[in-house]
């Protein structure tokens, strides 16, 4: 019992960051009906910019103490990830309005192949490292339940937090601001919320901002457990089943489908891995993603499309 139970957390938190990235699709899906392909690329970015800001602080400023540094550098890239998204939303997508999705899709693709060069450029090519002292040694638990106790990760603990955290937040902001009304309204129906007074472009541009929020937590985080390197944009791939599941335009489904996908993969590889030849985990999500779409294509909890002719 112990035994699972340390899979099933594992999973858990596995799953809460799979969610972390899902919600880059799902956000800007939902405000402009673009499937961001950049968005792995936008993670990617993000975190090149966090390793390397909280690496040069230091040596620009003097500051000795890691909080602070790590605090400065945040801040910087967060204001990069704001700009780069205001100039993907002036200089593409705003001419790109009422567009075919192939032809979104293609600038999409684009975007993420520009993002990595221009990192590449800017911040480098080596594998770098993020150090926002996260503890990395393993902690039991529950002594006293289980024999030997629980062995569960430090650094995965304080990851889901911090990703549960960033949910919870953006759970919040849609429901209750002004701008998140006016995001889910735009989700509705775009030519709606324009007549009611809604500017598309604003809410699109700040959506593209969350967006690299988003991306900015999700690149620390990975690459605090990782490193950054170039290896990154395929978390994005990861995501993708978790999108699928749990539907494209839906932030609790990006959740649930984080979670069910993250427990899905630990579990099938650790109790069905042995009698197959292991490697479960990484095929597990596309599969599962895979029967979704032939059988539930709009996902758990996504809206059902119903074309009227």
């Amino acid at each position: 019992m112990a035994f699972f139970l340390e899979t099933l957390i594992g999973g858990l938190m596995a799953g809460m960051l799979y969610s972390l990235v899902a919600l880059g699709f799902v956000l800007i899906y939902k405000a402009s009906g673009v499937f961001n392909f950049a968005q792995g690329a936008m993670v990617l970015f993000a975190a090149l910019a966090m390793a390397r800001f909280s690496e040069w602080i230091p040596k620009w400023t003097g500051i000795d103490n890691l909080l602070v540094a790590n605090l400065i550098a945040f801040a910087i890239a967060a204001v990069l990830m704001f700009v780069v998204a205001w100039l993907i939303e002036r200089l593409v997508l705003r001419h790109l309005v009422n567009q075919e999705g192939a032809t979104l899709l293609m600038a999409t693709l684009g975007i993420a192949y520009f993002l990595e060069g221009l990192g590449q450029t800017l911040f480098g090519s080596d594998i770098y490292k993020i150090d926002i002292g996260m503890p990395k040694d393993p902690i039991f638990m529950l002594d006293s339940v289980f024999p030997g106790g629980i062995l569960i990760n430090k650094e995965d603990v304080i990851a889901a937090a911090i990703a549960a955290s960033m949910v919870i937040l953006l759970s919040i902001f849609f429901q209750k601001t002004t701008t998140g009304r006016a995001l889910r309204a735009v989700a509705d129906d775009h030519q709606a919320a324009q007549s009611i007074g809604i500017p598309l472009n604003r809410i699109w541009v700040i959506v593209w901002c969350v967006a690299g929020v988003v991306a900015l937590v999700s690149g620390m985080i990975w690459g605090s457990k990782l490193g950054v390197q170039f290896s990154l944009t395929t978390i994005a791939l990861r995501a993708l089943p978790v999108v699928i599941l749990g539907g494209l335009t839906s932030v609790p489904g990006a959740i649930i489908g984080g979670l069910i996908i993250g427990v899905g993969e630990k579990l099938s590889e650790v109790y069905l891995g042995p009698y197959v030849g292991g490697g479960i985990e990484i095929w597990f999500a596309y599969v599962l993603a895979l029967v979704f779409l032939l059988f539930r294509p709009q996902g758990l909890f996504g809206e059902k499309i119903i074309d009227r002719v």
